[in-house]
């Protein structure tokens, strides 16, 4: 076991739940949610050891647990292991400039509590490949693709079951780029977007495209409008998956507008009517840089309930 506290890096609070629920792909292998019991479980890599389950859960106020499948072996292993913790629920992000100006926003003073913090993945390229997979699909179809892309190039961690997606590793850019054209279509069932998937990873195994990169340039480096035209450019990636990829890039200025959000929003607001683009943009545009957060937040609060229990995600 290995408990950490729940602050950020100015000492704001943490509410695990709500990263926990921050978005739908954090319901999809390798990892998964128990609403009931609160906890997270994720099988990350880890550099020279391989890869490992964790669960992750709330051991007692201001502090999390995270229980390793097969225990810690060494320091080594149990220093990874937070360091990819860290990275997966954004705990390093300093929310500060967004909180203060949501403090003094009657609709969204209650994130100061513990909320804005994404998870993540331990790498881009799975946030990427996971983000294709919503594209123009049902939250079944999603499901169905990720699971299989687990399930069979997956790297096992010990313990993991015999079959299906969990226990094992997002699969690497390497292992996706050997897998055969027709394992994207008739195994993953992954229709157009196999070429997408296919060529995605190849770019990525022959240094091509360098993903990893967005995730630790800073913005001095690389402007957010730079980093959403390199995205663009990536096959299946559009206006929509580039602004959902940037959320959890932790590059927050630019709103996901698509058939969720927008219904979504006017009905938040008792509207019968949609609410155009421009309303919205400007409702939020106070918040600067943070205006994409600031929007997902004011969409997503009813992810839990007054009772603590969280809505099942579930892409319209």
């Amino acid at each position: 076991m290995i408990e950490f506290p729940l602050v950020g890096p100015a000492g704001e609070v943490i509410d695990l739940r709500r990263v926990f629920v921050s978005h739908g792909l954090a319901s999809l292998p390798p990892m998964r949610l128990d609403e009931k019991a609160w906890t997270f479980e994720i099988t990350v890599p880890l550099a020279g050891i391989g890869a490992r389950t964790l669960t992750i859960s709330q051991a007692r106020p201001g502090h999390g647990l995270i229980a390793v499948a097969g225990g810690i072996p060494d320091a080594k292993v149990g220093e990874a292991v937070m360091r990819q913790v860290r990275h997966v629920l954004s705990l390093d992000l300093d929310l500060m400039p967004f909180y203060a100006v949501a403090r003094n926003d009657s609709e969204l003073s209650w994130v100061v509590d513990g909320a804005g913090r994404m998870v993540r993945s331990p790498t881009v390229f799975e946030d990427v490949v996971k983000t294709i997979c919503t594209t123009n699909t049902s939250w079944g179809g999603t499901t169905r693709m990720v699971n299989a892309l687990v399930e069979h190039l997956g790297v096992k961690a010990p313990g993991a079951p015999a079959s299906g997606p969990f226990g094992r590793a997002f699969p690497t850019p390497q292992a996706m780029a050997g897998a055969p054209p027709t394992f994207y279509k008739k195994v993953v069932g992954a229709g157009y977007r196999a070429a997408y998937l296919k060529t995605l990873a190849t770019d990525v195994t022959k240094g091509r495209v360098d993903l990893e990169r967005l995730g630790t340039v800073s913005r001095n480096e690389l402007p957010d409008d730079d980093v959403a035209r390199q995205l663009q450019a990536l096959p299946g990636v559009g206006p929509y998956a580039a602004a959902h990829i940037m959320l959890m890039l932790g590059r927050y200025d630019r709103l996901i507008l698509d058939s969720w959000t927008r219904p979504t929003y006017a009905r938040l607001l008792g509207r019968k009517g949609p609410v155009s683009d421009r309303t919205i943009v400007r409702r939020f545009q106070r918040y600067g840089p943070y205006a994409g957060l600031a929007f997902w937040l004011f969409l997503t609060r009813e992810w839990i309930t007054d009772e603590g229990q969280a809505y099942s995600w579930v892409q319209p």
